[in-house]
């Protein structure tokens, strides 16, 4: 199945694993790869730039294949070493980078002066629209339903990827709430060029959590997700526990600012959870696709499987109504 995308990437199915801290490591993101689609390893999951090199070189032992490495920039971690981490990125030798987060046209700027391509992750498509006139080679457009930052526009993707197709002539590729060959072909009849997934590559075998995690995301549906930081502007989906409850009703307090609740949300908290399995430890994030994950398989079984299911959708469902 060829798109503007998969032509652009040099990969066989037009599907890209977001990038994802704690979760882009190696395994994944070149299991993800290996299977034809696009894997992706996030940078700053990497304790320093030196070992985000070792682990370009660990992608590079496992596949041969186009992966990519993703650049958030944050503005609650503006001491982040972002130049020094673009430079490992160079360094390395990778080819494709997603970048996300504030202000990107410095590394957008130098990426490309490397001959490296670009997709930047937007919310709105007014910000894909300025991403495109940075220079970015392609746009993820994240949708209302996705983990992490939907922005505070709160457009669902059946609105949003239309929406941004209409003002973007790059390649497009729709994330948020995309799990199935039925999100996939859904994404290509809205004029989206792929589809990028995030919580449903958690849900596989080689994803660097641990087992509680991955069931949660079987035994969770589509309510099981929470919306916090509205009240402040920095809106973030995660998946529902007591403890992301127990966040939403801090800040739902009129007097309520980040400090009530900064030492429940660490990052390095959430990492525990992922790592230890003790679902108490932290947030993790989850987006509305967990009411569509019923299993954990390999990467590559579900990249098969989405393409299949799409194949049959376009061949026995499509064309049959279009005859």
């Amino acid at each position: 199945m060829q798109t503007r995308f998969t032509e652009l990437m040099g990969i066989e199915h037009p599907i890209m694993m977001g990038g994802m801290m704690w979760v882009g490591r190696a395994d994944l993101a070149a299991a993800v790869s290996e299977s034809g689609a696009l894997g992706t390893i996030t940078a700053l999951t990497q304790p320093t730039p030196e070992d985000l090199l070792a682990e370009i070189e660990n992608v590079r032992e496992l596949t041969d294949k186009p992966f990519a490495v993703n650049l958030t920039i944050l503005p609650r971690m503006s001491g982040a070493p972002y130049s020094e981490y673009r430079r490992a990125i160079i360094e390395g030798g990778v080819k494709i980078v997603e970048t996300a987060g504030n202000r990107p046209q410095e590394h957008i700027n130098d990426l490309r002066a490397h001959g490296i391509k670009v997709v930047h992750k937007c919310t709105s498509v007014r910000h894909a629209v300025s991403a495109q006139k940075m220079g970015v080679d392609a746009i993820s457009i994240d949708g209302f339903e996705c983990a992490g930052h939907p922005g505070e526009d709160d457009i669902p993707g059946l609105i949003l990827i239309p929406a941004c197709v209409d003002k973007i002539d790059i390649p497009v590729i729709a994330s948020g709430g995309f799990g199935d060959g039925r999100g996939l072909v859904a994404a290509l009849a809205l004029g989206a060029d792929g589809i990028n997934m995030g919580t449903r590559f958690c849900a596989t075998q080689e994803a660097p959590i641990h087992d509680n995690c991955k069931q949660a995301f079987i035994d969770n549906d589509e309510r099981s997700t929470n919306l916090i930081f509205r009240n402040l502007h920095n809106t973030a989906r995660v998946a529902k526990t007591g403890l992301s409850d127990r966040v939403v009703e801090i800040l739902a307090r009129p007097e309520a600012k980040f400090d009530d609740v900064a030492e429940l949300v660490r990052g390095v908290k959430g990492r525990e959870l992922l790592e230890s399995g003790n679902m108490d430890a932290g947030l993790f994030w989850g987006g509305q696709i967990q009411g569509l994950i019923h299993d954990t398989p390999r990467a590559g079984e579900l990249v098969s499987r989405i393409m299949d299911e799409a194949h049959g959708i376009i061949r026995e469902r499509l064309n049959g109504l279009a005859a």
